[in-house]
């Protein structure tokens, strides 16, 4: 009985909220503002005389050492994503045990 009665309700709410989002969808429409610029409206958003950005400045070709630095933060980047999983299965398994 009282399954019933939510059921009814729930539907009432739901075909009440239903005519009203259509209702107000008919008086929306689409507003944008504009793109805000940084730096006076520049391309880079920067003062060019205080920022030089290099021409080739993510040229892996042509980086120096790059067998060492490409090694190292492939290793970096590999030990990170297998020790934080299990120093964090380790403390957790810690806390568990303590409690």
């Amino acid at each position: 009985m009282a399954l019933n009665g939510g059921l009814r309700s729930a539907s009432k709410l739901l075909t009440s909220s239903s005519q009203s989002l259509l209702s107000k969808s008919a008086n929306r429409g689409f507003h944008s503002t504009g793109v805000k610029r940084m730096g006076g409206g520049h391309a880079h958003g920067h003062d060019e005389p205080y920022y030089l950005h290099a021409k080739h400045m993510y040229n892996l070709d042509r980086m120096k050492h790059q067998k060492l630095k490409m090694s190292l933060g492939v290793f970096t980047a590999f030990s990170i994503g297998v020790f934080v999983p299990v120093y964090a299965v380790i403390f957790q398994q810690k806390k568990t045990a303590s409690g």
